[in-house]
């Protein structure tokens, strides 16, 4: 923690390696995951006054695009429209500890034929959009990314351990990260992805406290790194946007507050600062903790506030249920959470909502759920965008067992009856991916749980929109995620 250019608190704790019984220190190596992403947006932006430039050198990268492609800038802002290249893997079948490195990451990026959304308009959260600017980086200047980030980046700033640990299998000093619960016991995730731009880096905690310190010896300076990444952002209608640059803008405590988080199997990390205190919140676990929530309790501790609690009493609404949100084509469900909140299960993870006294609920993210002209509506800022659901009521028909193939991703679905239960499974290229157990929604809307994924945070449920002929035969299904929507499959069976 620091405040004012000074350092308050630098403390490990811990196991970097339980089996070989290293101690955490503040030198120790850490798998920062997407931290990685404003670094990769600050080298192009130390690269290139007009990352405009690279718009041609991008096109190329989507060589199968059938629609406009978007620009190097809303790669940066997530704006991009393309789907999450580690959701779309799993559904080629991916298991969840599978290699995925430059082959399959490059196969699959350059399939790309259609965008979830048009660029510019929405936000959505797309690891290759930085993998793309990491591989461009290197084409346009004939180095590597690890060599432009250690001489553009981590020296200058002063970080003297950082730098890119792309093969996420080990860490050079030994640091592990691990999965599971104390009560259940630990063990080392088993990680075989190939990172770069998106979230390739590592450093230890002093490397981070340099980057601290950079930004806040450089805050009145309108030329510095940092102050260029955390300028305002806005989508093409002009609504400002959350998320820019690899950077999340968001208000913590009242307070404007700038940061990212990182994860993966095994590590969790969070970074933030608030401009208007000068404070730099730090959190690095090499488990599977919320580190998020700890950076923004040591900011309530350095402001000397507590973090507000939901007031708990305002009664669940009557509107709780299972949904459709129509652009995207995803399944909504609104359930009783503790008191005073709601659990919104859109996106991944599921939210929580805090009810209000006007009926409405709504968390510090943006995310707003209320009753009005007839119906629910779900307002979410940080994506730009706005809808009435359509309710889920009739109990969904039980013969939609069969095969069904997707021509855009040349993969297949599968939803086989066991015995009366229904499971579905995917494959492709990557593999054969297991079965697992479809839940109902409403009317022909099912979900598919991918708890487990390359990624650190899988897909969550896919929605499955089962598509009916006019004499009511299931001809097809649309498939989706927060991550990667809208993919149709034909039945082939």
């Amino acid at each position: 923690m620091m405040r004012n250019g000074e350092l308050l608190a630098r403390h490990a704790w811990g196991w970097a390696n339980a089996e070989r019984r290293l101690a955490f220190t503040p030198r120790s190596l850490f798998r920062m995951c997407s931290i990685t992403k404003q670094f990769t947006c600050g080298l192009l932006l130390d690269s290139f006054a007009d990352p405009s430039v690279l718009d041609d050198a991008l096109r190329a990268h989507l060589a199968n695009l059938e629609q406009p492609a978007p620009s190097v800038l809303q790669l940066c802002h997530n704006q991009s429209g393309l789907r999450d290249y580690w959701a779309v893997a799993m559904l080629h079948g991916s298991p969840a500890e599978a290699p995925f490195g430059e082959v399959e990451a490059a196969r699959i990026i350059a399939a790309t034929r259609t965008l979830q959304f048009a660029p510019g308009t929405r936000y959505s959260y797309v690891n290759q959009n930085f993998r793309i600017l990491s591989d461009i980086l290197q084409e346009r200047s004939g180095r590597s990314f690890a060599e432009l980030l250690r001489s553009r980046i981590f020296a200058p700033v002063g970080m003297e351990s950082a730098f890119l640990a792309a093969d996420t299998r080990a860490m050079p000093d030994g640091t592990e990260g691990y999965e599971g619960t104390q009560g259940t016991g630990f063990r080392a995730a088993a990680n075989r992805i190939l990172w770069t731009g998106d979230a390739g880096m590592g450093a230890c905690l002093d490397d981070m406290i340099a980057w601290e310190w950079h930004i806040d010896a450089t805050r009145d300076d309108p030329a510095a790194l940092h102050r260029r990444l955390s300028a305002p952002v806005a989508f093409i209608d002009g609504t400002p946007s959350a998320y820019g640059f690899g950077l999340a803008r968001s208000t913590e405590l009242g307070r404007s507050v700038i940061g990212h988080g990182g994860a993966l199997r095994g590590w969790r990390s969070h970074r933030l600062y608030a401009p208007s205190e000068r404070v730099s919140v730090v959190v690095m676990f090499n488990h599977l903790s919320d580190a998020r929530a700890a950076a923004i309790d040591l900011l309530a501790a350095v402001l000397g506030e507590e973090r507000p609690k939901p007031e708990g009493t305002h009664p669940a609404p009557t509107w709780l249920g299972a949904y459709v949100e129509p652009e995207t084509g995803l399944a909504v469900r609104i359930e009783a959470a503790s008191p005073g909140q709601i659990r919104l299960r859109y996106g991944y993870p599921p939210e929580e909502l805090d009810l209000r006294a006007d009926g409405s609920a709504s968390n510090s993210s943006g995310t707003r759920l209320r009753f009005s002209e007839g119906g629910v509506w779900m307002d979410r800022p940080q994506e730009n965008q706005s809808s009435r659901l359509q309710p889920c009521e009739s109990t969904p028909a039980a013969d939609v067992a069969g095969r069904y193939r997707s021509v855009e991703l040349n993969a297949e679905f599968t939803v086989a009856d066991a015995g009366g239960a229904l499971y579905g499974a995917f494959s492709g290229f990557l593999g054969q991916g297991r079965m697992e157990l479809l839940d109902a929604v409403g009317g022909d809307v099912w979900t598919l749980p991918c708890p487990r994924a390359l990624d650190h945070s899988p897909p969550g449920d896919w929605t499955l929109a089962f598509r009916r002929s006019h004499g009511g035969r299931v001809e097809g299904v649309e498939v989706g995620c927060w991550l990667a929507r809208r993919i149709a499959y034909a039945r082939v069976e």
